[in-house]
């Protein structure tokens, strides 16, 4: 809405001034001249017939015809209202009157003559003709009131097919003539020059009223006003207040006609550019302007009637029929509340008081009208004392007041109140929104209009405490509607772009919200349709695919750790279960090149989420270790391939068993998953359960009775693996704890024929031996297992690479399986095993580096080494000298006081036959020497030197170079170390 028709609406409409009755008289001639009425009722003489023969006419016909009018009505312009004209009997008007079957006596008329300009004009299709002959007519004296009559009743049928070049023309006539002749002359020298324009362009409005639907009306009177708030405001005042008293009329008439809510949304929708004005002046006018029209609305008893009786409005039917607009022009003038201007504050808090005034005489009958705006004004007078306590009753009234649609346009009003420059404005909308959040609340289908625009002001909220308080908003609505708000803040992105986190950081302000948030989205991950069901172009928008990525993201976001712990048990259910069910959708890319630490470079696929959530989950809840005992192993990409997935899941459970991760929560989901209807619950139940048989934690989830009837009920399912797996769970020690006698003196006897030097396949033997102790568990082998340990230490050295390789990995198996009796031996022979496999990092086997690197740190893990997480960080993606030499330290710092134990064993490998080994004892050694050659020289026995002496002194004459030159580089400090050590 423009400027002067705001200030129009301010007009007061009970002035009687001598203006007003002018106007008055003014709109009384309209009406005798009939222009109120319908479109072709202007030219009653004129039939339908008639008016088609106009348009068949040619712009050669039309244009001697309007010439000749123009001419009769220029030179009788001086003849009184209503006049005969005289016209020749073979004038162009003449010809076209008989050629129409009409009276010639009335082409004699100055009304009739007018109305044909107009309607020729109407069916003319030459736009340039039209622009030529509006001009000619504009042309002609404004000076008396029947002449002004009949060119603005030409002008209203011409703009009823050329509106623009109809505006076009009134607006040039404006800026040119009337405009020059006012700044020239003055408004003095011409006292007709008001009426120049004001009855042009009034008529103009009344004409377009009668005929074009009132929504492309009232644009025009925008543009009118504007127009001569540019030409007047300046040197003709006068005129420019008379102008906006005959526009106030226009709008008093649409009000009059059609005094209904609808009709007030309309004439408010065009306030909004004035109402978000960064002029104080613009916002004060206006809301002044509109406490006026709604006052004046609210007191007349038609509207009381027509609002209690019609139920007009586009929500008929629906709570008052009110539109919901009404809620987005009570937004507007609330967020004024706190402007600078103390006028502009009073009228905006009497506008909204006006507007839920409307609302009640919609919605109430006429006694409870009277009780409810009798409420209203007494809760306005109490909150004028305080401004919390106005805001707390504003946000009560709207919550009474308005309808569900309304409350939310209200709502997404005030959202946009939230990025405002002014930190007033800022603070007023943060508060208004936090007290409906949190007092009446919204409704749930509230939660997805709301939540989705407030996502769209987040980024462009200025002020920080103003963020704290959506994010706090948040909160409160998940807080009151969580399923709604999940499924929301679902949508509104893709996981992997992150921009939602903010919102799900908010969810999790509360504890208790945030486990119901993470159920929420456990139980969305189970949505898994039939591959039947999904389409490959869809298959990223399956509300499992969002919630699976959403976990991934929320194991990475601190707020969760604590949450994520909770549903541990869940989600690691829901992620392998998820896995086995992208298998089924064919959704599995090839893995071959992809690299760990690139995961940030782009977007996830579904498949490779999935498989990085998994090892998430134990990452970030302090399980590390059980990712360590996966990842060193490669277990991961077991994962990978439908025909090893069950072997990647046993693996995994079998690491849950021996770092104690959760295994009885687990256990209680596993075993629910085996009542699934879904096959995939049970591969993946089944799997976990028959590891879990290992546990001490497996009856005090469930009686052995229970496990065997869930076992024995697996035999006869129709997947072949829960048949298997099932077997084997039924025939476990656990199941059996007889077959531990059985199982200890096989072990023994296949220790026999394991130690024997003639022994030929040592690695089936000890694939066997390792087969036993897996089954044996809990139980463990006893002391044979100290004697197996000390052998396959000695293995370590065997010239076969499979060998050393089975063997380094054997050890592994058996010092984890020892009981606690024998926990103190096992330590010892760890001790001794660390710097072998150390040194057998270089080995040139890379089987052989890989199950090195596992058994350091399991080694590491049993002797309870300090930096042991960053030590297998460094065993798993470290590269080059660096990481070699933070191993060297994290090994030679947690084990105080034992530097000469490591240097002993490191002399050794000097006379290995495998050159990398060799050199890395001395890179081993040396680095001893050089950083912890004091401690050397305190804690070495006068024994050891000797030893020291012979592994040291055929370097001397080395064939290899690089042997030669280390004895060189040293030499000094082994002599320095004997004069030392005492």
């Amino acid at each position: 809405m423009s400027a002067p028709l705001s200030e129009l609406l301010r007009l007061n409409s009970s002035g009687g001034t001598a203006l007003q009755e002018e106007m008055q008289e003014l709109e009384r001639d309209l009406l005798d001249v009939g222009l109120q009425a319908e479109p072709r009722s202007c030219c009653a003489a004129l039939s339908e017939e008639q008016a088609k023969q106009i348009r068949l006419m040619t712009a050669s016909e039309q244009s001697p015809v309007l010439e000749a009018i123009c001419h009769c009505l220029d030179e009788h312009s001086k003849l009184a209202g209503g006049g005969q004209l005289l016209t020749s009997e073979d004038s162009p008007i003449q010809n076209l009157m008989k050629f129409l079957y009409l009276d010639p006596q009335r082409a004699k008329e100055k009304v009739f003559l007018f109305s044909l300009y107009g309607l020729v004009l109407r069916e003319c299709v030459d736009t340039a003709l039209v622009k030529r002959y509006l001009t000619r007519l504009l042309d002609l004296s404004h000076q008396c009131a029947p002449q002004r009559e009949g060119i603005a009743l030409a002008m209203g049928l011409a703009s009823t097919s050329h509106l623009e070049v109809v505006w076009a023309t009134l607006e040039h006539l404006g800026r040119t003539r009337f405009l020059r002749s006012a700044l020239r002359d003055g408004q003095e020298s011409d006292p007709d020059l008001r009426w120049k324009w004001v009855s042009s362009t009034s008529l103009l409005c009344y004409g377009q009223m009668a005929m074009h639907a009132k929504e492309k009306i009232l644009p025009w009177v925008d543009n009118i006003a504007s127009r001569m708030v540019y030409y007047f405001s300046s040197s003709s005042r006068t005129l420019y207040k008379e102008t906006l008293c005959a526009l106030h009329l226009l709008l008093r008439t649409f009000l009059s006609e059609d005094m209904g809510v609808n009709e007030v949304c309309f004439l408010l929708q065009h306030t909004e550019p004035w109402l978000r004005s960064d002029r104080s002046h613009e916002r004060q006018r206006v809301v002044q302007c509109i406490f006026r029209l709604l006052q004046y609305v609210v007191d007349s008893l038609k509207f009381a009637v027509s609002a209690l009786h019609s139920g007009l409005g586009e929500d008929s039917g629906q709570e008052g029929a009110m539109p919901s607009a009404l809620g987005h022009h009570v937004g507007l003038l609330t967020l004024l509340w706190c402007d600078k201007e103390e006028t502009t504050r009073k009228y905006s808090q009497q506008c909204v008081t006006l507007l839920l005034q409307l609302t009640v005489l919609q919605r109430a009958g006429r006694m409870a009208v009277s009780m409810r705006l009798s409420k209203l004004k007494q809760s306005e007078i109490r909150a004028s004392r305080d401004w919390e306590v106005k805001l707390y009753s504003a946000v009560k009234a709207f919550e009474r007041d308005l309808t569900v649609a309304q409350h939310t346009q209200l709502v997404l009003t005030l959202l946009p109140g939230l990025c405002s420059h002014s930190r007033l404005s800022c603070d007023l909308a943060s508060k208004l929104l936090l007290l409906m959040f949190e007092g009446p609340g919204l409704k749930p289908e509230q939660v997805a209009e709301v939540l989705q625009s407030l996502f769209q002001q987040l980024p462009h909220i200025p002020l920080p405490h103003v963020q704290q308080d959506a994010m706090r908003a948040v909160t409160v609505l998940g807080t009151q509607h969580p399923q709604e708000t999940v499924e929301v803040v679902l949508s509104l992105c893709h996981p992997s772009e992150r921009r939602t986190l903010p919102l799900w950081k908010a969810l999790a302000t509360n504890h208790q919200l945030a486990c119901k948030v993470i159920t929420l989205l456990y139980m969305k991950l189970k949505l898994r349709p039939p591959r039947g069901l999904t389409r490959p172009s869809s298959q990223t928008q399956l509300i499992s695919l969002l919630a699976l990525g959403t976990i991934y993201e929320l194991l990475y976001t601190q707020e969760y750790r604590q949450t994520i712990h909770w549903a541990f048990a869940g989600i690691l259910l829901g992620l392998l279960t998820q896995l086995h069910y992208l298998f089924e959708l064919g959704v599995v890319e090839d893995v071959a090149d992809y690299q760990e630490d690139i995961l940030d470079s782009k977007p996830l696929s579904p498949f490779r989420t999935c498989l990085e959530a998994v090892k998430g989950l134990f990452w970030t809840t302090s399980y590390w270790e059980v990712f360590a005992y996966i990842q060193l192993l490669q277990g991961w990409a077991l994962l990978e391939r439908p025909d090893t997935y069950g072997e990647g899941v046993s693996l995994l459970a079998r690491a849950m068993v021996q770092y104690d991760c959760e295994v009885k929560a687990v256990l209680g989901q596993a075993v629910i998953s085996l009542k699934s209807m879904e096959e995939r619950d049970n591969v993946v139940a089944i799997l976990l359960l028959t590891e879990f048989l290992n546990s001490a934690e497996v009856f005090q989830q469930a009686s052995r009775k229970k496990m065997d009837t869930l076992l024995n009920l697996g035999l006869g399912h129709c997947n072949q693996l829960v048949r298997a797996m099932s077997l084997k769970g039924l025939s476990s020690t656990t199941m059996h704890p007889k077959k531990v006698f059985l199982l200890r003196n096989r072990l023994a006897g296949l220790l026999d024929s394991f130690l024997r030097p003639d022994t030929k396949d040592l690695l089936g033997l000890m694939g066997i031996l390792g087969d036993i102790l897996h089954r044996l568990g809990l139980q463990g082998a006893g002391s044979a297992s100290i004697k197996l340990a000390q052998h396959l230490l000695s293995l370590f050295e065997d010239e076969r690479e499979e060998v050393r390789s089975g063997a380094i990995f054997l050890f592994g198996d058996v010092i984890d399986s020892g009981s606690r009796k024998f926990r103190q031996a096992f330590k010892t022979l760890a001790f001794q095993a660390v710097v072998p496999l150390l040194l057998h990092m270089a080995d040139p086997c890379p089987t052989v580096v890989t199950k090195s690197k596992s058994t350091l740190l399991r080694c590491a893990l049993l002797l309870k080494w300090e930096f042991r997480k960053e030590l297998f960080g460094k065993l798993a993606w470290g590269r080059g000298p660096g990481a070699e030499n933070d191993i060297f330290v994290y090994m030679v710092e947690s084990n105080f006081g034992k530097y000469p134990q490591f240097l002993l064993q490191a002399l050794v490998y000097l006379k290995s036959p495998h050159r990398p080994l060799k050199l890395a004892a001395m890179k081993f050694i040396g680095a001893l020497l050089q950083d912890y050659f004091p401690e050397l020289c305190f804690y070495l026995r006068k024994g050891d030197l000797p030893v020291i002496k012979r592994y040291l002194e055929p370097l001397e004459q080395d064939p290899d170079a690089a042997c030669r030159r280390f004895y060189r580089n040293f030499v000094e400090d082994i002599t320095e170390l004997s004069r030392s050590v005492t």
